[in-house]
C-alpha cells in the first residue's frame, strides 16, 4: 500500500527503484525444449501419429509373439479337411476366421506368422540403408571436394538402376533366399536416397553460425561432425527412412510374389499372395487377407513418416 505521506514524485521514484521481476527467472522455470522435444510435444497431439503408432504396436507384437494371436500351426496343412474352406467371419481369432488356402493351411495363422518376416525385412533394410547412406552422405557433404565427387557419382550410378529389377538380379545369384539375403539385396540398392538427403542437410548445416563458432574455438573435426552437424542434419534422413520402411516391406512382398524373394519354408505375406494367384478367381479370400496386411502395414509407416515430417519441419507446423 503506497505511503500517503509521500509525494507523487517520491512514489514514482520508489517504484522505479524497486527490484523488477526477472524475466530470465520466469523463463528458466519453464523447461526448455529442443527440436526433438518440440517434435514430440507436437506429435502427441496428432491423431495420425497416434493411430499409426497403435497399428504398428499391434504389428510388432504380432511379429514378436504370434502365439498371442493364434494357437494354430501355420504349416499344418490338411487338404482333406480344409481345402479352400471359405472364411468364417464370426469365428473371431479362430483358425478358420479367414478360411483355408489351397494347401489346407489356416489363412489367419499364416497372416499372423507372416508378419515377422515382413517386419524383419523392412526394419533390417531400413537400418542398413540409414547407416550406410547416412555415413556416406555425411562424408560427402562435410568434406566435399574429390570425396564428394566420388560418392555423388557412385550414388548416381546406383540411383539409375531399377530397384526391383536390380534386386531380382542380385537375388537370382543365391540358391537359398532367407531373410538376411533379402535384406542384403534390398539394402545394396536402397541406400541412395538417404545419402542424397543427408548430404544436402550436412551442406546446409556445416555453414551455420554455431559450426563456425565451434571451429573458431578449436573444436576437432570429429567433434564438429558428431556433436554439432549430425544432430541437426539427421531429422530429414529419419523422415525419409520412416516412409521408406513401408516401401521396403512392399518390395519384399512383390519379390516374393514373383518368386524371387523369400521362399518356402519361410512364411511371409508375399509368399502367401504368390501361392494364392492360382485360385484367385474362385477363392479370393486366400489372397485378400495377406494382401490387406501388406497394405495396412505400408500405410501405417507412411502415416508415421508424414506425421514425423510435419513435426520436424517448423514450416509445416
Amino acid at each position: 500500500m503506497p505511503d500517503v505521506t509521500k509525494t507523487k514524485t517520491e512514489q514514482v521514484v520508489d517504484a522505479v527503484a524497486a527490484p523488477a521481476a526477472d524475466p530470465a527467472a520466469s523463463v528458466a522455470t519453464e523447461k526448455a525444449r529442443s527440436l526433438w522435444g518440440d517434435a514430440w510435444h507436437d506429435l502427441r497431439r496428432r491423431p495420425v501419429f497416434v493411430i499409426s503408432v497403435l497399428l504398428l504396436l499391434v504389428l510388432f507384437t504380432m511379429a514378436a509373439f504370434p502365439t498371442l494371436f493364434t494357437s494354430a500351426n501355420p504349416r499344418a496343412g490338411q487338404l482333406t479337411d480344409h481345402f479352400l474352406t471359405k472364411p468364417q467371419l464370426t469365428h473371431f481369432f479362430q483358425p478358420d476366421w479367414f478360411g483355408y488356402d489351397n494347401q489346407g493351411n489356416s489363412v489367419y495363422a499364416r497372416t499372423v506368422y507372416g508378419t515377422r518376416a515382413s517386419i524383419l525385412v523392412g526394419v533390417g533394410v531400413t537400418f542398413v540403408v540409414t547407416l550406410v547412406g547416412g555415413v556416406l552422405g555425411m562424408l560427402a557433404g562435410y568434406f566435399g571436394g574429390w570425396l564428394d565427387g566420388i560418392i555423388s557419382r557412385l550414388t548416381d550410378v546406383f540411383f539409375g538402376l531399377p530397384f526391383l529389377l536390380g534386386a531380382m538380379v542380385v537375388l537370382n545369384a543365391f540358391t537359398k533366399r532367407d531373410v538376411l539375403v533379402v535384406i542384403g539385396a534390398l539394402a545394396f540398392l536402397g541406400w541412395t536416397q538417404i545419402t542424397r538427403v543427408m548430404r544436402s542437410a550436412v551442406i546446409t548445416n556445416k555453414h551455420a553460425d554455431y559450426v563456425m563458432a565451434a571451429r573458431a574455438l578449436g573444436a576437432s573435426t570429429t567433434r564438429i561432425m558428431f556433436r554439432h552437424v549430425l544432430p541437426n542434419s539427421v531429422a530429414p534422413a529419419i523422415v525419409v527412412a520412416t516412409i521408406s520402411l513401408g516401401g521396403f516391406i512392399s518390395a519384399e512382398a512383390t519379390l516374393s510374389y514373383l518368386g524371387m524373394g523369400l521362399a518356402d519354408p519361410a512364411i511371409s505375406w508375399g509368399t502367401d499372395v504368390s501361392m494364392a494367384k492360382d485360385v484367385l478367381r474362385d477363392n479370393p479370400h486366400v489372397m485378400l487377407f495377406p494382401a490387406l496386411a501388406v497394405s495396412i502395414t505400408v500405410y501405417a509407416f507412411i502415416m508415421l513418416g508424414d506425421a514425423v515430417r510435419d513435426a520436424l519441419d517448423p514450416k509445416l507446423r
